[in-house]
């Protein structure tokens, strides 16, 4: 994102909280998906809806306390994690049957094979369960700092850590990933 994207919907962010319906209807719009897209790395396809909602609900009674003194987009992504973050420790006291429910990807255009298309199911599965295998907060710092493409240092100010935790945290997941990929490569030839 370019700055002057941030300064927009920061200031969208200000409008709303001062009760412009109009500024809150197209900060929803601007932002919806990069919230969408976080909790779906972090939470999975099934449960991004409803956490997306549910930060939404949390934005409208905070958006009047927002003074701007970070991007709009960071201090939202921040909520959308501590909304994941809840759902976490409230789904402790009853684990989830699967980790994920991947049957939306088997269906994708995208995915089927074809000369021009190298990429397979399987190998959309491999990576999603790789990724799925991490620490919650590596897969987080993974998440935010190579699929959503934050900087360490917006990635930090949403993860509420410092930035040289964020790197860390990447190095480590970037390792994990890397020793997962060659044990799988390790019991394919066996």
């Amino acid at each position: 994102m370019s700055r002057p994207e941030y300064d927009y919907v920061t200031n969208l962010a200000l409008q709303a909280g001062r009760g412009d319906r109009a500024a809150l209807e197209q900060f929803i719009a601007e932002t919806q998906d990069d919230v969408w897209r976080l909790l779906t790395n972090l939470a999975g396809r099934e449960y991004a809806d409803d956490l997306t909602q549910e930060t939404y609900l949390r934005v409208l009674k905070a958006l009047p306390r927002f003074a701007g003194r970070s991007s709009a987009r960071t201090w939202l992504l921040s909520l959308a994690r501590r909304t994941w973050v809840d759902s976490v420790r409230h789904d402790m006291a009853r684990p989830r049957s699967a980790d994920g429910d991947y049957s939306d990807y088997s269906d994708a255009a995208a995915l089927e094979p074809s000369p021009d298309n190298a990429t397979t199911w399987s190998e959309v599965m491999d990576a999603r369960a790789m990724l799925d295998g991490l620490a919650p907060e590596r897969k987080e710092a993974i998440v935010l700092t190579q699929i959503l493409g934050y900087t360490y240092e917006e990635a930090a100010k949403i993860a509420g850590v410092r930035v040289g935790t964020i790197r860390s945290r990447v190095a480590r997941a970037r390792a994990d990933l890397i020793a997962a990929g060659g044990a799988g490569a390790a019991d394919d030839t066996q």
